[in-house]
């Protein structure tokens, strides 16, 4: 039980060595801490350091599979990852040969799988490929590799691997108990299987098995407990909370790594789909299905970002798009005399009762971790099964992929290059499929392929391939199917009710079964994923801070479109003040943009709301406001149509 990347890869390795299979999840797959990572295949630079500081055996030891594991999911999965430089930057002379001392061990513990050797970078050079750098008292950067993938489409596609091999796989499916006999030889109990709920509809049903495997991640102790009420908890629950600003905050292929934080934490500032990824933090929580990033973290991230990047580089809190939190499952060995100590690596266990369960680790790890758990399933219960075949298999898409793939979708279909390339990159060979169901635009170019919405890629026919691919709801889609809510929140926004639409016309939903999931979706977004924090700062209670002088520009500016000095603005003034320089914006859109800004909600914007806009843009709380950008365009545009007089030159020609 668990469809994260774990538990699919559970399901995955049984079918190619013999064993029978099944998986039940209780959410979708990768709802949890699997798609909400930093999104890096990596061995551990910091666990190495650790490793030769502290003479740390099973720290090298971790970091030396990870690396082999590493090198594995980049050759299994080469549509969803790839190898990407870091940028280890050095403000002190002597930490220089000190890094480079060891990241280069990093290399040589990776031996043959290194994935591209390390090197120094002078000052300039290092300006030259990551411009946005502090620069004062830069001494130099060392740059490494480690690899990058995307997710939650990578667990999706150990899941549909599985499926293919003949696995069951069952998402929003929960355990509601485990079924256990009595063994009559020895009078003992021995878990058989498990009671099922189908979530959606509520049926439940049995599953019998010879053996029940655990991967619940934050979730293990609860299942433990389904089993034996008096255990012991083992997981500690650590929140990582990443933010996801525009692509303009980092190089295309260059991530930077900050090795020390005021905190001593490890932050990550990386190149994702076209954005910039940071993070992470490592705080104790409460174990949640639905954890929420909060206003301090983000804070926290951003601070960090302030002191590693160049003072002309204005960082602002408005520039956040999305945000979450993600439950790292931290353990303590069950088996070890020392239970308090925290394990670095992962854990198998076996209960009296027969119940394996796998906890802790890291994403990298999951193939050997599966693996692992497997060995000790078989031992535990006798099964029979061949050798493992995981090493090397292909993962769903990636058999007829290359790097060169996209350009037959443009050539054979007509669609954009930007779309083709992002639907080789998140589909490989099967990216045909969705390319054959995609709808004809209507226009000279592209072809074929309607976005879903103008800045990103992804189009309405991977709306309908999302539900061949198990998605069940449109948080499904706008979070895991596609990338949307972990790219930009507002975006995601605008996106669901054509979404919903498709689904709706796919699945059957009633109106009532469509108001449901826009509601539910939002509510994701909203806690979830950032939106209630960006949201929040701009509220009715935000200060004005504004200077007089700059009090007084805005208030002409309002002016301009309250000409009646109501002490508010409406649509009507809005559209009124475009005619005159011939722009032209549907008025659904005006609301929209209005709404944004109607602080109190009452169909117009008051004189103290626009400031509080105007006031909250120049802290850096809110950025990209359409009406702010609107009123000024229009501001410009009146001042240009001045009639200049000419009385004084005597009246012209």
């Amino acid at each position: 039980m668990g469809g994260m990347e774990l538990g699919t890869t559970h399901l995955e390795g049984p079918p190619v060595t013999g064993l029978k299979t099944a998986l039940v999840e209780r959410d979708d797959f990768s709802s949890g801490t699997s798609s909400r990572s930093t999104k890096l295949i990596h061995g551990g630079v910091r666990y190495l350091q650790k490793a030769i500081m502290r003479l740390d055996f099973e720290q090298y030891r971790m970091v030396k599979e990870a690396l082999h594991e590493r090198a594995n999911l980049l050759e299994i999965a080469p549509h969803l990852s790839g190898p990407l430089p870091i940028m280890l930057p050095v403000y002190k002379w002597w930490q220089l040969p000190y890094y480079w001392v060891g990241i280069k061990l990093y290399d040589l513990v990776a031996g043959s799988q290194c994935l591209k050797s390390s090197y120094v970078l002078s000052k300039s050079r290092a300006l030259e490929l990551f411009p946005m750098l502090q620069k004062d008292r830069l001494v130099g950067a060392i740059v490494y590799y480690d690899g990058q993938h995307n997710d939650a489409r990578m667990n999706l596609a150990i899941a549909l691997t599985a499926a293919r091999y003949g696995a069951a796989t069952a998402n929003y499916t929960e355990v509601v108990h485990l079924l256990k006999k009595t063994d009559p030889k020895s009078g003992k109990e021995y878990v058989c299987g498990a009671r099922c709920r189908d979530v959606l509809t509520g049926q439940e049903f049995d599953v019998k098995a010879k053996c029940v495997i655990n991967a619940t991640g934050p979730f293990t102790d609860s299942v433990r407990k389904m089993d034996d009420q008096e255990v012991s908890n083992i997981c500690q629950p650590s929140a990582g909370v990443h933010i996801v600003m525009p692509g303009y905050y980092s190089p295309d292929n260059m991530g930077l790594l900050d090795p020390a934080t005021s905190d001593g934490r490890v932050i990550f500032f990386l190149p994702w789909e076209k954005m910039t990824i940071a993070g992470t933090t490592d705080t104790p929580t409460e174990v949640t299905p639905h954890p929420i990033p909060t206003e301090e973290d983000i804070n926290f991230i951003l601070t960090e970002v302030r002191n590693y990047l160049s003072c002309d580089v204005e960082v602002r809190r408005g520039d956040v798009l999305a945000a979450w939190s993600g439950i790292r499952p931290l353990v303590t060995d069950p088996s070890s005399k020392d239970t308090q100590s925290i394990s670095r690596n992962h854990v198998v266990a076996v209960s009296d009762s027969g119940l394996v369960t796998i906890a802790g680790g890291k994403w990298t790890t999951y193939r050997s971790m599966a693996q692992d758990t497997i060995d000790a399933a078989i031992q535990a219960h006798n099964l029979k099964a061949g050798p493992c075949k995981t090493v090397g298999l292909l993962l769903q898409g990636a058999k007829d992929w290359s790097p060169t793939l996209y350009i037959r979708l443009v050539q054979d279909y007509g669609l954009e290059s930007e779309v083709a390339q992002h639907l080789a990159s998140t589909y490989g060979d099967k990216a045909f499929e969705v390319a054959k169901i995609a709808q004809v635009t209507g226009k000279r170019w592209p072809i074929v392929g309607k976005r879903l919405v103008s800045e990103f890629p992804y189009i309405e026919a991977e709306v309908m391939y999302g539900i061949k691919e198990y998605a069940c709801t449109a948080v499904d889609m706008i979070s895991r199917r596609t990338r949307l809510a972990f790219l930009n929140v507002q975006a995601a926004d605008e996106a669901l009710p054509r979404i919903i639409d498709i689904m709706g016309k796919e699945l059957h939903w009633s109106e009532q079964k469509k108001k449901e999931e826009l509601e539910s979706a939002k509510k994701f977004l909203y806690y979830e994923m950032g939106y209630k924090a960006k949201s929040e700062q701009l509220t009715d209670s935000s200060e004005i801070t504004l200077i007089p002088s700059d009090i007084d520009r805005y208030k002409k500016r309002f002016h301009m479109f309250d000409k009646e000095k109501k002490g508010f603005i409406t649509i009507l003034d809005v559209q009124s003040v475009l005619e005159s320089i011939s722009i032209q914006i549907d008025e659904n859109t005006l609301h929209e943009i209005l709404n944004e800004v109607d602080l109190n909600k009452n169909g117009q914007v008051e004189l103290d709301e626009f400031l509080q806009l105007m006031s909250a843009i120049q802290k850096g709380y809110v950025s990209g406001s359409r009406l702010a950008v609107l009123m000024k365009t229009a501001e410009e545009n009146l001042r240009e149509r001045v009639v200049i007089p000419v009385d004084r030159s005597g009246g012209g020609l």
